[in-house]
């Protein structure tokens, strides 16, 4: 009986489900439970009739989900306005219920325009340093993404991954301080630079080989600007983006600027962008070289485990390699 009324109610969604439970039959309770199990009818309201005096059966009714409870024999007088209270009520809960699904939706597409906004107002502004020489800004984005797969492979969370694959696109933000003429230089290094250079770790050589000392100097300030134009102490992921900025030229062995952090003392978010920076750079073109090959690329980077990058972030990286991969020809720009 109990799942026949239930497959009628599913066919016609009655506004109000009226159960006798009558002395000697508890099956209308059991109607009660099954009910309460389909959520297509756990919002029906039921109007429990059941015997005067059965204290126990209305007390497990209402256990159960009965909206009110009626003595028999019922008083007709006393049914109507009880049938319709219950019928008002239900109305009145399921606009609520529709109002708050409406607000619900309204918040959700708001977060998402404002999510939306700011994700497009964070690569303007990484844009803002690289559109001289890479109008797409695919750049920023793919070392954002690769950061996200380190990340991720390091045990962190997908929040935490998200707002590192986000800040991580602000890291040269303060090349916005630097002069065309040494971004763009073309030509070689006299001897005298090039000796300058080769003081550094293999890495710098080749992705910084056109800047003599004093614009090897002054591009080194972009860190220290980055870190000024991102520092907001109400935002964490502009916290973050702030850390990066500072740190990311930091080297695992003490020898990067601009602070010559060593080891773990450099922020992990620093270790990590620096690893999917490198590798970005090196495979993409820039004014003084063309892209290597990748198997060069993973070549450097594996050359400076322990010296310019963390063993473990490297690792991570190496292990997602084919993710990585999958990215760098999914943003792919005629450079690559």
């Amino acid at each position: 009986v109990g799942r026949r009324a239930m497959e009628v109610m599913l066919e016609q969604t009655p506004d109000l489900l009226l159960l006798d439970i009558k002395a000697t039959d508890l099956r209308g309770l059991e109607l009660l439970l099954l009910k309460r199990s389909v959520e297509a009818l756990e919002h029906i309201p039921t109007l429990v009739m059941a015997d005067a005096g059965r204290t126990p059966i209305k007390q497990q009714a209402l256990r159960l989900g009965a909206a009110d409870i009626l003595s028999k024999p019922l008083d007709m007088v006393e049914l109507v306005p009880r049938v319709r209270n219950v019928v008002v009520a239900a109305q009145r809960e399921d606009q609520l219920a529709q109002e708050r699904a409406q607000l619900e939706e309204l918040v959700h597409r708001r977060t998402y325009e404002l999510e939306h906004s700011r994700q497009q107002l964070i690569l303007s502004l990484a844009r803002a340093a690289e559109h001289r020489d890479n109008e797409t800004g695919n750049h920023v984005i793919r070392g954002g993404r690769f950061a996200g797969i380190i990340a991720r492979e390091l045990g962190w969370s997908q929040e935490r991954a998200v707002m590192l694959e986000q800040a991580a696109q602000l890291h040269d933000v303060g090349k916005i301080g630097v002069p065309d003429d040494i971004l763009f230089k073309p030509g070689k290094l006299d001897p005298d630079e090039y000796d300058l250079i080769k003081r550094h770790c293999a890495w710098g050589k080749d992705i910084i080989e056109p800047y003599s000392s004093r614009e090897f100097q002054m591009l080194k300030s972009h860190a220290r600007l980055g870190e000024a134009i991102l520092h907001v102490r109400t935002s964490p992921m502009l916290m973050m983006a702030s850390r990066i900025a500072q740190t990311h030229h930091e080297n695992w062995d003490g020898t990067g600027y601009p602070l010559g952090l060593a080891g773990e003392d450099i922020p992990i978010e620093g270790r990590i962008t620096a690893v999917a920076d490198v590798f970005d750079a090196l495979s993409s073109k820039r004014p003084y070289k063309d892209p290597f090959p990748r198997e060069k690329c993973f070549a450097i980077l594996r050359e400076q485990r322990g010296t310019k990058f963390d063993p473990d972030v490297l690792d991570a990286f190496f292990r997602r390699a084919d993710e990585v991969v999958a990215i760098q020809l999914d943003l792919m720009e005629d450079d690559l």
